[in-house]
């Protein structure tokens, strides 16, 4: 029996327990059904994974309230008790690591080389905010002539995450454990594609000793579950990954309730190579950076700004390694990149192809999907490509690079500033000056400088323009999940004026 099959094998197993009764959602520490059923299906080949309860607004009300109920208990825990339960959490999280990724690899089509470390990913994200739980609410003394003036942080209240469909697993944990560890509940609204990890992830938390009602869960479609989550005036904030198109709505859902919004969205996200960087980690960087994960991350490196020096020697030695990259099950060990996440998505990136045709790019490598069961699609290389071209201002969200030549520094700026978003920048080069310039001018919340994208927690993740708003990572996940407190003590001499006296 092969690698491959072995892996199916203990990923049938796993999906057994949800034979009979479903992927339910969890509210107030009970399951439920919600007012029907949907299918997830597996990008593989379409075959039924399991159902999913449907949540509507009357679930979602139900959630809210639930998490409303269980906050003050929650918020009032003392962070020692908060840190041992999140450390439990990501203890769990790690016993169960090859069950999160044999059912991640199925229902999100991602490849098993990249979601083996989902798991341990995400409980990394817990134990470094479990031991941020105790400092979570400490401030500052600021003093001044004639008040002593502390601040303290208290959580905000029950919020709301809605995460999205990519890599399901690790974005929950990126958003839940912080807010845990301020001390804030939660309702969960996990993307109906790739539903399964949503609910191992509760029913591990609630194992590993959260108190019920501080972790509810809630599936559903966007336009029903979504929005009534996004409008409940229970919940104080919303913490969503996604579309930046969504983002705009989820914010205008948020209007009247006055909530506080976090959006990490949308990226098209330049790779800057000039003449004197070193090449061939430039090229390893680029290419990971685009074709891992099928392509469908956000800070996927999608534009390729090349030096028109090195253009056409360093395009020929990418379209050989593309042309290489292994396309197959995402359960093989050996496979780079698995299916799209379904048909309409599928669709999408396939209609680019005909796009950059029709805007005069040239299609280097790849541009067709593959037949067979599955949404597989090969791995695609667009040259001869200008910035104002579909191919480089829009989100494609697949296994797509677009490559442009620049001629100078000036020129490269404005070419990785020319698009509506502004999450992650990549910069090759070994001038440190030139280095210095251009990250001082590129538009994006995020930038690398020879290197691919390597999260630290302690470091602000987040994007500007269209790429979203706020931070995640360190303190500045608190100063979303949190309020700000000022108590001025005074000295008792200083003069206060006197009315009506």
């Amino acid at each position: 029996m092969s690698e491959l099959e072995q892996n199916l094998t203990r990923a049938r197993a796993y999906l057994k327990q949800f034979d009979g009764k479903g992927v339910l959602n969890r509210i107030g520490g009970q399951d439920s059904a919600g007012i029907g059923w949907f299918d997830t299906t597996s990008p593989v080949d379409g075959a039924h994974l399991a159902q999913v309860a449907r949540g509507d607004r009357s679930e979602m009300d139900r959630a809210a309230e639930a998490a409303k109920a269980a906050f003050p208990a929650w918020r009032d825990m003392g962070g020692k008790e908060r840190k041992q339960i999140l450390h439990n959490i990501a203890d769990a999280i790690e016993a169960q690591a090859e069950e999160i990724a044999f059912l991640e690899c199925l229902d999100t089509g991602q490849a098993l080389r990249f979601m083996s470390k989902a798991a341990l990913r995400g409980a990394e994200n817990f134990r470094y905010f479990a031991d941020l739980a105790p400092s979570a609410r400490d401030g500052q003394s600021l003093p001044s002539p004639t008040l002593m003036n502390v601040t303290t942080r208290v959580p905000i209240g029950p919020v709301g995450v809605i995460t999205p469909w990519n890599t399901p697993f690790m974005l929950s944990t990126w958003k839940i454990a912080p807010a845990l560890a301020a001390g804030c509940t939660v309702v969960h609204k996990p993307a109906e594609l790739s539903p399964i990890t949503a609910r191992l992830l509760c029913e591990i938390a609630e194992g590993a000793g959260l108190p019920p009602g501080v972790w509810n869960l809630v599936n559903g479609y966007g336009e029903d579950a979504g929005r009534a989550l996004t409008e409940h005036p229970a919940i104080k904030a919303i913490a969503f990954v996604g579309e930046s198109r969504t983002g705009s709505m989820i914010m205008k859902q948020g209007a009247d309730t006055l909530k506080r919004v976090h959006f990490e969205l949308g990226g098209k996200n330049p790779c800057i190579v000039f003449a004197d960087a070193d090449l061939d980690r430039a090229l390893d960087a680029a290419i990971f950076m685009i074709y891992s994960l099928n392509g469908e991350r956000c800070t996927s490196s999608s534009r390729l700004l090349v030096a028109a020096e090195i253009h056409d020697e360093f395009v020929a030695r990418l379209a050989g390694r593309v042309a290489s990259l292994k396309v197959g099950h995402p359960l093989d060990p050996a496979t780079e990149i698995g299916p799209l996440i379904g048909e309409e998505h599928h669709g999408k990136v396939c209609s680019y192809f005909d796009i950059a045709i029709k805007d005069g790019a040239n299609i280097k490598v790849g541009g067709r999907p593959i037949d067979g069961p599955g949404f597989y699609v090969e791995p695609t290389l667009f040259t001869q490509a200008s910035n104002d071209m579909r191919i480089a201002q829009e989100e494609i969200f697949g296994p797509v690079l677009t490559v442009i030549p620049f001629k100078d520094e000036a020129e490269a700026i404005t070419l990785a500033n020319g698009v509506a978003y502004g999450l992650a920048a990549y910069i090759w080069t070994n001038d440190l000056s030139r280095a210095l310039r251009v990250t001082n001018q590129i538009e994006a919340g995020m930038m690398w400088v020879n290197s691919e994208n390597v999260r630290h927690l302690p470091t602000p993740f987040g994007g500007v323009k269209a790429s979203g708003m706020g931070r995640d990572g360190g303190d500045w996940s608190f100063e979303f999940y949190m309020e700000q407190k000022h108590i001025g003590f005074a000295f008792g001499d200083h003069k206060i004026p006197r009315l009506g006296a």
